[in-house]
């Protein structure tokens, strides 16, 4: 018997987290599927491999959109509204296509406290793009979130996977530069 039910529903439909559409269909490579039948079989149920599978899709597609919502749903025997709760519940899942470098800004109350909303102010001058938009040359994409847990290094950005900081105005507006001339 089947733990879940699999009803046929259009996950486009949802509104309060919304996620935007690829426009085609979606398949993993063929090292995309080894790894996921190399995951799936260490966990006791099918189901129980969503995250590993979106972590897969992410880094295959760059973005968890509608159609890979669908597709990971097939893939894990699970309702697709299912898989839509996982990607709208965690942060880490882009539901809309992000550029080259992904500038996560942590604006937590430790790099609050540091000045991350000037450094903020200064990327976005910089970058010409509001927070939560993506150059017209879809090189950058500047978003904030909630904790990075390097205090530490308040106020930081995560780039793409890299932590950075602590930042002033300036050296955000140097790191963008960097960036842009292909540096790290």
């Amino acid at each position: 018997m089947q733990p879940y039910a699999v009803p046929r529903e259009d996950v486009r439909a949802r509104s309060a987290c919304p996620l935007q559409s690829r426009g085609q269909a979606v398949r993993f490579s063929s090292e995309g599927m080894k790894e996921f039948e190399e995951t799936v079989v260490r966990y006791p149920i099918r189901q129980a491999a969503v995250l590993p599978a979106l972590w897969i899709a992410q880094r295959e597609f760059g973005w968890i959109s509608t159609e890979v919502v669908e597709y990971v749903a097939g893939l894990c025997d699970l309702a697709p509204s299912h898989v839509y709760g996982v990607v709208s519940f965690y942060t880490m899942f882009n539901r809309a296509p992000v550029g080259r470098f992904h500038l996560q800004l942590c604006t937590n109350i430790s790099c609050q406290l540091m000045g991350a909303e000037e450094v903020l102010a200064r990327l976005e001058e910089k970058l010409g793009v509001r927070l939560g938009g993506t150059t017209e040359d879809n090189q950058f994409t500047l978003i904030e979130v909630e904790c990075l847990a390097a205090c530490e290094m308040a106020p930081m950005i995560q780039v793409n996977d890299e932590f950075i900081g602590p930042l002033t105005p300036d050296s955000a507006a140097a790191l963008v530069d960097r960036l842009r001339q292909g540096g790290r």
